[in-house]
């Protein structure tokens, strides 16, 4: 990912909720910024199946992956298959609203382990000039399915 990803990232969260994604600080890197962040920021493209194009540190270790890999998932597969067509669905509520705030559901990493993200926020991502570009999603909360 580059500075344009990530301002599209940021600009497409206010665009949508009216808030900031996270307190900017304008000396540094936005890249950085996001990378560091202390919750879970990741993105997808507009494939026909959309590959993950960005993860910050933090996906990085909820999801149990290294970048590379990270980057090369369809974003389906960060869901159980019996979630995927829930999960397709929301995802299409997502593109004709704009975001979803409050959203709760069962992910799973690459090594198997089975979680809860909680009071997610969904957004769509959009270039400059409007158009859509992906999806993108954060949040704070994790916690393990028993």
């Amino acid at each position: 990912m580059n500075e344009a990803h990530a301002k599209r990232l940021l600009s497409s969260y206010k665009r949508w909720t009216g808030e900031e994604l996270l307190p900017i600080n304008e000396r540094l890197p936005l890249l950085k910024q996001l990378n560091e962040a202390d919750i879970v920021i990741l993105s997808h493209g507009t494939e026909a199946d959309p590959i993950l194009n960005y993860g910050n540190n933090r996906a990085m270790e909820v999801w149990e992956m290294s970048r590379e890999q990270f980057l090369s998932t369809p974003s389906r597969l960060t869901a159980e298959p019996m979630a995927r067509e829930e999960r397709a669905a929301f995802l299409e509520a997502v593109t004709s609203k704009g975001y979803i705030n409050d959203y709760t559901g069962i992910r799973i990493s690459a090594t198997g382990r089975r979680f809860y993200i909680e009071n997610a926020t969904v957004w769509n991502v959009v270039d400059e000039q409007g158009q859509y570009c992906g999806q993108a999603a954060s949040f704070r909360s994790i916690r393990q399915v028993d």
